[in-house]
């Protein structure tokens, strides 16, 4: 298995052109592994609880003066908050990925009022002489944190950096506004996630008196109607 060590060396001599040719190719085999296993769970997730947890899946790749201090990138974009944690519980349940650390910017977010939960993970690259083992960092937000470090993004890149402080103060009341809304979104969504649990429930027991109505009607007063499984089997029919 090839070392990290020969990635890093390959990283810090990037103006070869073979070199950074190299590390390009593996930067997009590695995404395009991670983009796979997120789609299957993102599938098998909707197979099991009908329910999507991404909205939509963003790659990207630096340039070469930037790579040497950065790395591929995946960046996922959730509904509501607790999607968050429960992708990071399953990416770090697949055996062929390994976690190398975690920041949690939700817990504890950026003095600015960036929020993203981010996770660094080496996935390996199956080639047809070795297996090299490749970082890809996952970030993991909201819509509306997406919004947010977006527009950050946009500002402090045409202010260098050195945004006036007004500006920067106005940023912190929109991260404030933006996690409020997280808040109400994720609360509205169980809300109405309960109200669906109950009108089933509620379907599922009209169901059963309409069922032992019929039955009542068809046998009438029929002793085996009474002492029999029929009605238990009425209750599996409509459950």
């Amino acid at each position: 298995m090839r070392s990290e060590q020969q990635v890093e060396a390959a990283l810090k001599s990037y103006e070869d052109v073979d070199s950074w040719k190299t590390i390009i190719f593996l930067y997009n085999a590695a995404l395009k592994e991670v983009g796979t296993k997120l789609e299957i769970l993102n599938d098998e997730f909707q197979h099991v609880h009908q329910y999507n947890p991404i909205e939509h899946i963003k790659t990207r790749i630096k340039t070469p003066d930037s790579i040497v201090n950065d790395i591929a990138g995946v960046r996922l974009i959730c509904s509501f908050t607790s999607d968050i944690y429960r992708l990071a519980e399953m990416i770090g349940n697949q055996s062929d990925l390994k976690v190398l650390s975690i920041k949690d910017y939700i817990k504890n977010p950026k003095e600015s009022g960036y929020k993203s939960y981010h996770m660094l993970v080496s996935v390996p690259i199956f080639l047809s002489d070795s297996v090299v083992d490749t970082k890809v960092e996952i970030q993991i937000r909201t819509i509306a944190m997406d919004f947010w470090a977006s527009l950050e993004h946009k500002i402090y890149y045409k202010f260098e950096g050195n945004a006036p402080e007004y500006i920067s103060k106005d940023l912190q009341e929109c991260a404030k506004m933006v996690s409020e809304l997280d808040d109400k979104m994720l609360s509205l969504n169980e809300a109405i996630q309960e109200c669906i649990a109950q009108q089933d429930k509620d379907q599922i027991r009209m169901n059963e008196e309409l069922m032992n109505d019929v039955c009542r009607d068809v046998l009438g007063n029929n002793k085996e109607y009474k002492d029999s499984k029929v009605q238990e089997k009425v209750t599996e029919i409509v459950t």
